[in-house]
């Protein structure tokens, strides 16, 4: 079994074409945009029938570590901005000054 899921032949080794990333990259968006839209943060953890479509074609369309890999840098990404809210929050108030 080959790790990109676009073709059925034997031989699976070639990486993915420019238009293949792209339809990968556009599912993702739409899944993410949808997830955004009913709150959820972290992949795979949205209420059942939520965004199923989305899910579907992201994960049909992407290879598996992509998704994985994505979905690791989303959560991370959300962690990250809390973290620097967090820091200029305290920064703010060492200082004395307030943020916007």
């Amino acid at each position: 079994m080959g790790w990109w899921p676009f073709s059925s032949s034997p031989k699976q080794d070639s990486p993915p074409t420019r238009t293949e990333r792209q339809i990968c990259w556009d599912s993702r968006d739409a899944y993410y945009t949808c997830l955004d839209g009913v709150g959820v943060i972290r992949a795979g953890t949205e209420a059942p029938g939520a965004c199923k479509a989305e899910r579907k074609a992201y994960e049909g369309s992407c290879a598996q570590s992509w998704v994985k890999y994505f979905n690791e840098r989303r959560r991370i990404a959300f962690a990250q901005k809390d973290m620097i809210a967090q820091a200029n929050a305290q920064n703010a108030a060492a200082t004395g000054k307030t943020t916007q």
